[in-house]
C-alpha cells in the first residue's frame, strides 16, 4: 500500500454517526409535502476508489489484521442496515431477500479490481429506504384523515424492535406503522394536557396534526437533502464498525468537525448557527471573533446566502445546516460574503462581507472551581474541583503536523498551579463524561501528578509490548487528589484513572466502570491515495480513523470492556444503562492481560480507604439525593424491562401523573433547602495567569419547585452587560465527592488515625 502519514495516535471514545443518521425513529406527520416517487441519490465520482482504499487500509492497519472476507461482509451488512433501520420499522422481507446477496459478497465487490469498489450496494439500501419511508409517511397521512383515535384499548405497542423481525410485507409494515401511529399521537394529546376520554375538537385535532407535521417535515427533510458524500459516509462507517466500534471513516465534513472538537478551534467568522422553518439563523456570537468585531450581525438574522469572495452568491433556504456550516467556514484570512435578513427589518436584505479567522472554543476547555468552606479544618476549608471535558490537542486532518493551539496538560497545570497558589487543601479531577482524545496528553497529564515514570502500556498487532513514559512530567501537585468518573469516561480518561490509581497516587470516585474502551486510533488521510477522476470530483475525501493498537494498564490489565472500578462507588443510573458502554457495543475487542511493567506504588489511598468507605457509606445511607438516585434507577430498570406501550390512554395518563407527582414532590423538597455557606470561585485558563481571585459567584435562592437549590449569579464582565445566571439542580456525586476530599485531607494530616464529620 506504501507509505502511510500519521497524523497523530488519538485515544478516542466510541464516535457516534453523524446527526442525520441518528433520526431515525420517525413519527407520522400528516398532510406533509410528500413526494410520489422521492428523488434517488447515486454514487459520486470518487466514491469506488474512496471506498477501495478504505477497505484495503483496514485490512492492513487494523489491531486484529482481519482481512476483509465473508465474516467482515456480513458485519459489514448488518451495521449498514442498521444506519437506516435499528428498529425495523421500513424494510420489508421482500428487500432483505433482494439485498440477500450483499451480505456474503460485499468482500468481493469492494474489493474490486483496478483499484475501484462497486459502491451499488450502498446507493440500493438508501434509495429503497427513502422509498419505505414516503411510503410510510404517506399512509400515515391517510390514516390521520380518517381514523377517530380513541385509546380505550388494551393494546400494546412494541417499542424497542431492535431483535423483532423485520416486517414480512408492505401490509404488515401498514400495521406496525399505524401502531407507532396512534402511539404518538396519543403522546401528543396527552402533552396537551387533555385528559382520557376527552372528546378532541376540530382545532385541538388540527394543533396536534399540525405539530406532527412541523416536526416529521423536518425530519424527512433531512434523509431528503442526504447527497453521495452523506451516503458513502453512513456506508463506509459500518464497514469500518465491522472491524470494532472505534474505526470509522469521516468524509471531508466530518473530518473537519473531528478536527475542530479535538483542537477546540476552528476557522470561521464566530456565529453559533440554528435551523428553524428552512432557514438558517444566527443563534449567538462568539466573542472575539470576526462576526462579533464587525457588529454587523446579531442573533435571529437569516442567512439567506452565502459566496466566497467575489463567487456568486449559493442559495441556502432550505438547505441543510451542516452543509451551510461547511460553506462559511473557510481559511482563515479568506473572505466569505453573507447576504441576510435582518432580526429588526425582515423585509430588508442586506450584504455582509467578513474575513475568517482562528475561533477558539473556551467554552470547552478545562477550567476549574475553588470551593471555600467556613469550616475551621483549615486546609479543608478549600477545595479545587478541576473540570476537564475532554483530552484536546490541535490536529490537522489534512496530513499535516499539528498546529500550535490548546492543549489540556497545559491548561490543568496552570489550573492546578492556580489552585495551589489559592491554598486548596486538595484537587478533583472532574473527568465524569469525558470521551478521551489525545494519548499524549493523557501520558503528560499523570505527569503532572506523579513523577517520571510509565503510565500505559500498549501492544501491537504483532504482541509488542511498550510503555509510555511521562519523561516530560513536571509532577506539580503532591497534595491530596481525586478523580471523579462515571459510565461515561472513556479511553483517555481511563489511561489517567488506571495509572493514578495504579500508582496508589489518587483516590479513584464514581460509577460502578468506566466506559472500556481501551484501544487506540490513528487518522489516515485518503487524500495522497485517492486523484479526483473529474473536475467535479471531491478535493478531499476525508480520513480514515483505524483501531492500530490496545492499551494495557502499568499492572498489566487492559481497561478494554471492563474499564476502571473506582475505589469508592456511588449510587448512579448512568451505572445501570444497558446501553452505555464498550459492552453496549458490536464487535468490541475481547478484555486480556500482558505482564505489568516496572513501577513504583506511592501507596498514599489504600491506607485511608477503609476509613473513607465507612464515612462515604454512611452519608449516602441518609442523603435524600442519593434516595432519589435510587429511585431513578429503579425506574430505569423498570423501563429497560418493558418492551411495550400501552394504547390505553387511562393507564398512560395514570403513569404520567405519577412520574409528575414524584418529580413535583422532589422539585419541592430540593427547592426547601437552604443555599449552601459556600464561596465559589469560578477559575479559567486566562484566570489562572492573573493575580488574586475573580469576583465570586453570588449564590441566591433558586425558583420554587425549580429543581435547582440555588442559582448561580455571574460577575458582570466587559461582555455580558447583564450577569449571567444558572439555576443548579443538586450534583449529588460531586457533592459526596466533596465530603470525601474533606475527610481525605484530615486522615492525611492525622495519619489516618482520626477523622472529622463533615455533612
Amino acid at each position: 500500500m506504501g507509505y502511510l502519514f500519521r497524523i497523530r495516535v488519538i485515544a478516542m471514545s466510541y464516535s457516534k454517526i453523524s446527526t442525520f443518521l441518528l433520526i431515525i425513529m420517525l413519527g407520522f406527520p400528516a398532510a406533509l409535502r410528500v413526494k410520489a416517487a422521492p428523488a434517488t441519490v447515486g454514487p459520486g465520482p470518487n466514491d469506488g476508489s474512496i471506498a477501495y482504499i478504505t477497505a484495503r487500509l483496514l485490512e492492513e492497519f487494523h489491531y486484529t489484521q482481519h482481512p476483509f472476507d465473508t465474516q467482515i461482509s456480513e458485519r459489514f451488512y448488518d451495521a449498514y442496515l442498521n444506519v437506516y433501520d435499528p428498529e425495523h420499522l421500513y424494510f420489508l422481507q421482500s428487500d432483505l431477500d433482494e439485498f440477500s446477496y450483499y451480505r456474503t459478497n460485499l468482500d468481493t465487490l469492494t474489493l474490486g479490481p483496478h483499484g475501484q469498489a462497486d459502491v451499488a450496494p450502498a446507493y440500493k439500501v438508501f434509495n429503497r429506504f427513502k422509498e419505505r419511508l414516503h411510503q410510510r409517511i404517506a399512509y400515515a397521512s391517510e390514516v390521520l384523515k380518517h381514523d377517530n383515535f380513541k385509546f380505550a384499548s388494551d393494546e400494546l405497542v412494541r417499542v424497542n424492535r431492535k431483535d423483532a423481525p423485520y416486517p414480512r410485507n408492505l401490509d404488515d409494515a401498514k400495521r406496525i406503522w399505524r401502531q407507532q401511529l396512534l402511539l404518538d399521537f396519543m403522546h401528543q394529546k396527552m402533552d396537551n394536557g387533555d385528559a382520557p376520554g376527552t372528546t378532541l375538537s376540530a382545532t385541538d385535532r388540527v394543533d396536534i396534526v399540525q405539530t406532527l407535521d412541523r416536526r416529521y417535515e423536518r425530519e424527512l427533510r433531512q434523509f431528503d437533502e442526504l447527497d453521495s458524500s452523506d451516503v458513502l459516509q453512513a456506508y463506509l462507517d459500518a464497514l469500518a464498525h465491522a472491524y470494532d466500534p472505534h474505526s470509522d471513516y469521516m468524509n471531508d465534513e466530518n473530518a473537519q468537525t473531528f478536527t475542530i472538537n479535538m483542537s477546540l478551534a476552528l476557522f470561521g467568522i464566530g456565529a453559533s448557527l440554528t435551523s428553524e422553518d428552512g432557514y438558517c439563523k444566527i443563534d449567538s456570537l462568539i466573542p472575539g471573533g470576526p462576526a462579533w468585531k464587525s457588529n454587523q450581525l446579531k442573533p435571529n438574522d437569516k442567512i439567506i446566502a452565502v459566496a466566497q469572495g467575489n463567487q456568486p452568491f449559493v442559495d441556502v433556504v432550505d438547505t441543510e445546516l451542516s452543509k451551510i456550516v461547511q460553506l462559511i467556514r473557510g481559511p482563515k484570512g479568506t473572505q466569505v460574503r453573507l447576504t441576510i435578513i435582518p432580526a429588526d427589518d425582515p423585509k430588508s436584505r442586506r450584504v455582509i462581507a467578513l474575513v475568517r479567522d482562528e475561533i477558539n472554543i473556551k467554552d470547552q476547555q478545562a477550567k476549574a472551581l475553588l470551593i471555600e468552606t467556613p469550616d475551621k479544618t483549615g486546609s479543608a476549608n478549600r477545595i479545587g474541583v478541576v473540570d476537564v471535558p475532554s483530552f484536546y490537542a490541535p490536529v490537522d486532518s489534512s496530513g499535516g503536523p499539528p498546529s500550535a493551539g490548546n492543549h489540556v496538560s497545559a491548561d490543568v497545570g496552570k489550573l492546578v498551579q492556580k489552585l495551589m497558589d489559592e491554598k486548596a487543601g486538595g484537587i478533583i479531577l472532574d473527568l465524569r463524561g469525558n470521551p478521551g482524545g489525545s494519548l499524549e496528553e493523557a501520558i503528560q497529564f499523570v505527569g503532572l501528578f506523579v513523577t517520571n515514570g510509565p503510565v500505559v502500556q500498549i501492544r501491537s498487532p504483532e504482541n509488542d509490548d511498550t510503555e509510555d513514559e511521562n519523561g516530560r512530567a513536571p509532577d506539580i501537585y503532591h497534595g491530596p487528589l481525586m478523580v471523579l468518573v462515571n459510565r461515561l469516561s472513556a479511553s483517555a480518561s481511563e489511561i489517567v484513572a488506571a495509572a493514578l490509581q495504579d500508582y496508589g497516587r489518587a483516590l479513584i470516585v464514581g460509577d460502578t466502570s468506566t466506559f472500556g474502551k481501551g484501544t487506540v486510533q490513528t487518522l489516515d488521510p485518503l487524500k495522497p491515495f485517492v486523484w479526483a477522476s473529474t473536475d467535479a470530483a471531491t478535493n478531499n475525501p476525508g480520513l480514515v480513523k483505524i483501531t492500530i493498537r490496545k492499551f494495557y494498564r502499568i499492572n498489566g490489565a487492559s481497561t478494554q470492556l471492563k474499564g476502571v472500578i473506582p475505589d469508592i462507588i456511588l449510587p448512579d443510573a448512568l451505572s445501570f444503562s444497558q446501553d452505555i458502554g464498550e459492552n453496549a457495543l458490536p464487535n468490541a475487542l475481547p478484555w486480556d492481560t500482558i505482564p505489568a511493567t516496572n513501577y513504583v506504588s506511592l501507596n498514599e489511598v489504600q491506607p485511608y480507604l477503609p476509613a473513607l468507605l465507612r464515612n462515604s457509606n454512611a452519608r449516602v445511607a441518609t442523603n435524600r439525593d442519593f434516595s432519589y438516585g435510587k429511585q431513578d434507577i429503579a425506574e430505569l430498570q423498570k423501563l429497560q424491562a418493558e418492551k411495550t406501550e400501552t394504547l390505553n390512554e387511562r393507564k398512560a395518563w395514570n403513569e404520567k401523573e405519577r412520574l409528575e407527582a414524584v418529580k413535583k414532590a422532589r422539585d419541592k423538597e430540593i427547592a426547601s433547602r437552604a443555599v449552601p455557606d459556600l464561596t465559589l470561585y469560578e477559575l479559567t485558563v486566562a484566570d489562572a495567569d492573573k493575580a488574586g481571585l475573580p469576583k465570586p459567584i453570588q449564590l441566591m435562592k433558586a425558583p420554587a419547585d425549580s429543581g435547582a437549590v440555588y442559582t448561580e449569579v455571574f460577575p458582570t464582565n466587559s461582555i455580558n452587560a447583564v450577569p449571567m445566571t444558572n439555576s443548579v439542580p443538586p450534583d449529588a456525586i460531586l457533592n459526596e465527592a466533596e465530603h470525601i476530599m474533606r475527610d481525605y485531607i484530615l486522615l492525611q494530616k492525622a495519619g489516618g488515625d482520626a477523622v472529622a464529620s463533615h455533612e
